[in-house]
């Protein structure tokens, strides 16, 4: 072979390494073969076991006394840190010479070798976290979560929580003790170390492809959920200070790995927490720029990243991109208003924005088919959604409704198509099966005249509402907007979507008999419309039992089409619509959970105190009102619910918004309904009998002036939980 390929032949002499195995990518396909007979059987188990045997770490095969004591560490780490090197060295060459599955082979083997990954942590732990210093870690751990007495009542409750708060500041700033080697990144670190984390994240980051949840919490395999933090810590400090430092072509392996398994690490956290929030927070608490200059800096970094300008991955945008966990979520929210804030200054300057009413948008909708009137009129604008809507109702009689758009209308349309079309009766979306009812693509859409059509239109909604800060009282479930923020869904985030069926995949995944029994094959089968349709997961599916040695591939193959599958024709769509308004970047700034909080807002309560300070009084009240102290008395009484149904029942939304009530928009208003009672009647006992009522386009309560407490707090209330507007008057 080397006679008939002598002109493809590279002079291994004078060439490095890299550039022989990207240049050896142009050799002919047999020669490629060749290499991949040679190197089979690194990709054996029994392999990685016969060199693990010969140093000793495989107990089964050696026993210590064979070494001297005093050596036996030292020949441990040594030898050990040899075979990193051969099986990192292994990662990349078949990565180059093996298209077909790339390193993939390596990787399964030295996931599932008993006791590698924990062998190979444990040198690294080593290292970064000294005896002496683990010791005083756990100390502070312990500390943090002892507690004193069982006293009754709120004082003990706080004072807990503060102590557990404090406890996790501590631990974490011991942990960033331990990681001073890495405040540099990779270029502050040994070939050697280098290595070692190199082959760790890329095993780790493959295992925890397929660790279950009652592997990762309960069992805690292969690692305790303290070692977990550990981990954490080690690559959340690596790649923040490897991304403000710059990374060197020499580094990208491991950046590129250590990446990857902190994404997974903080969304499997994101998930079911097991690390304190200040842990990745960590790295960049000292040194975090302003919000506006971090903004600016990650709009020029998303900028030249489109016109592959390589030079911007020593920049800060890189950080705000890749890592934006390290800033606090409210910073990141204002990240977000500062980008749409930008982006409307630029529409300006392209004279897309002139003046009052210039470029904006008519349009004509009948109440009884909202969803349709507005896909016809605005599905086709793509990104001039941007500009402002003008809108012009038709009541169900076919009349049309009186009254000027100066914001108020736009809302209303935006809240009130939502509702028309997320709603399970439409068809396009359905509700998961957990408690909190979540939204999904209904999988029958697509036999809807229109279904993806309107799935996109929906995603410009969405969209509109994100660019203006409209907030509507929606959340979808978290596999879903995994698919928008551009992330592979896993095993485990079934239970967040189907938990019974997430339950019936372990069963079937610890299945401790003959899997045969249970009768299964490679198919899936959906109803819709009546209908049943049977579909095949692999080729010749409907003929493929499920047996011991295949089942890990049945367990995640319908995983992956109940997550991944079967949803990406609607995210694909829905995604579509939605990046037209918001830019994919922005996006990327938040987890599935903040995504949520963004588009409809905080707590599942409100800052009477926020709202009080942030709101505007029309029609003869002023703050010293009799019946505007009353009604702020009230409020604060109500239960947290009341306040929540209160706040839906005047801005069509049942949350906050996240950064306080100064950026509700339009303001929350409390406007006079003069009623007028006989002196002759309050003296008896009587007080106003109207009911307050709503205007939700304009996010004001229209409050009569009642005389009592009582009669507020019970008008209020029923106003409130008839879910009705402005009939009530």
């Amino acid at each position: 072979m080397r006679k008939e390929k002598q002109d493809d032949l590279i002079d291994v002499s004078a060439e490095p390494i890299d550039t022989i195995l990207h240049e050896t990518e142009s050799l002919h396909g047999s020669l490629k073969m060749s290499y991949m007979d040679m190197f089979r059987p690194i990709c054996q188990q029994w392999h990685l076991k016969s060199l693990l045997a010969i140093i000793g770490t495989d107990s089964h095969t050696q026993s210590a006394e064979t070494v001297p004591p005093n050596n036996i560490e030292c020949l441990r780490k040594f030898e050990l840190l040899d075979i990193a090197y051969f099986y990192s060295y292994m990662l990349r060459i078949f990565t180059v010479f093996n298209p077909a599955f790339g390193s993939l082979p390596i990787l399964n083997m030295l996931s599932f070798t008993p006791g590698f990954l924990v062998n190979l942590w444990g040198n690294l732990e080593s290292i970064l976290f000294p005896v002496s210093n683990r010791i005083t870690e756990n100390n502070h751990y312990l500390c943090a979560g002892k507690s004193s007495g069982k006293e009754k009542g709120g004082v003990f409750v706080k004072k807990q929580k503060g102590a557990n708060k404090d406890g996790a500041n501590k631990w974490v700033n011991v942990l960033n003790k331990f990681t001073e080697p890495l405040r540099c990144g990779p270029q502050g670190i040994s070939k050697d170390m280098t290595c070692l984390l190199h082959l760790f994240c890329a095993t780790y980051s493959h295992l925890l492809l397929i660790l279950d949840d009652i592997e990762f919490y309960e069992k805690q395999v292969p690692f305790t959920l303290e070692q977990q933090k550990r981990i954490a810590s080690v690559l959340n400090t690596l790649v923040y200070n490897g991304l403000s430092n710059g990374i060197g072509r020499q580094n990208r392996p491991l950046m590129e790995s250590a990446i990857r398994c902190l994404h997974l690490m903080y969304e499997r956290d994101c998930r079911h927490q097991f690390c304190p929030p200040v842990l990745w927070l960590s790295p960049a608490t000292k040194n975090r720029p302003p919000i506006a200059v971090a903004a600016r800096t990650h709009e020029v970094f998303s900028a030249n990243l489109r016109a592959d300008d390589a030079s911007t991955s020593r920049s800060m945008g890189s950080i705000i991109t890749t890592t934006p966990h390290v800033f606090p979520f409210e910073e990141r929210v204002e990240m977000f208003r500062e980008f749409i804030k930008m982006d409307k200054a630029s529409r300006k300057m392209a004279g897309e924005v002139s003046g009052p009413g210039s470029q904006s948008v008519e349009i004509v909708v009948h109440r009884d088919r909202i969803v349709e009137d507005g896909f016809q009129q605005l599905n086709s604008l793509g990104s001039r959604l941007k500009s402002s809507i003008h809108v012009s109702f038709v009541s169900e009689c076919g009349l049309p409704e009186a009254g000027l758009d100066y914001g108020g209308l736009s809302k209303e349309f935006l809240t009130d198509i939502s509702k028309a079309a997320f709603s399970p009766e439409y068809g396009l979306f359905s509700q998961t099966s957990t408690s909190d009812r979540l939204l999904i693509p209904n999988a029958s859409a697509r036999y809807l005249e229109n279904g993806i059509q309107l799935i996109e239109f929906l995603g410009r909604v969405v969209g509109k509402a994100l660019y203006e800060g409209i907030l509507l009282d929606y959340s979808f479930s978290h596999v879903f907007v995994q698919k928008l923020l551009g992330r592979y869904s896993f095993l485990d985030e079934l239970s967040t979507l189907d938990p019974e069926l997430y339950r019936s995949l372990i069963y079937v995944k610890h299945y401790d008999g003959d899997v045969k029994e249970l009768a299964l094959d490679f198919t899936v089968t959906e109803e819709s419309f009546g209908q049943r349709h049977v579909i095949e997961l692999k080729a010749g599916g409907k003929d493929a039992s499920v047996t011991n040695e295949n089942r890990m591939q049945y367990v995640h193959a319908i995983a992956d089409y109940k997550l991944n599958r079967q949803i990406l024709p609607f995210s694909n769509a829905f995604y579509r619509g939605l990046i037209d308004l918001i830019s994919p970047s922005w996006l990327k700034l938040f987890n599935a959970s903040e995504f949520n909080q963004l588009l409809s807002g905080g707590n599942h309560d409100i800052d009477v105190d926020d709202l009080r300070n942030n709101t505007r009084y029309s029609g003869g009240y002023s703050q010293g009102s009799r019946t505007i102290k009353i009604f702020w008395e009230v409020i604060r009484e109500f239960e947290p619910k009341e306040r929540c149904m209160l706040l839906k029942f005047v801005t069509s939304c049942s949350r906050a918004p996240l950064l306080g009530f100064k950026h509700l928009l339009p303001t929350f208003t409390i406007h006079k309904v003069a009623c007028d009672v006989p002196l002759w009647a309050t003296i008896g006992g009587q007080d106003v009998d109207r009911l307050p009522s709503a205007s939700t386009c304009y996010n004001t309560l229209k409050l009569p002036t009642y005389k009592r407490p009582s009669t507020l707090r019970a008008k209020l209330l029923y106003a409130i939980s008839s879910n009705a507007g402005f009939e009530l008057s």
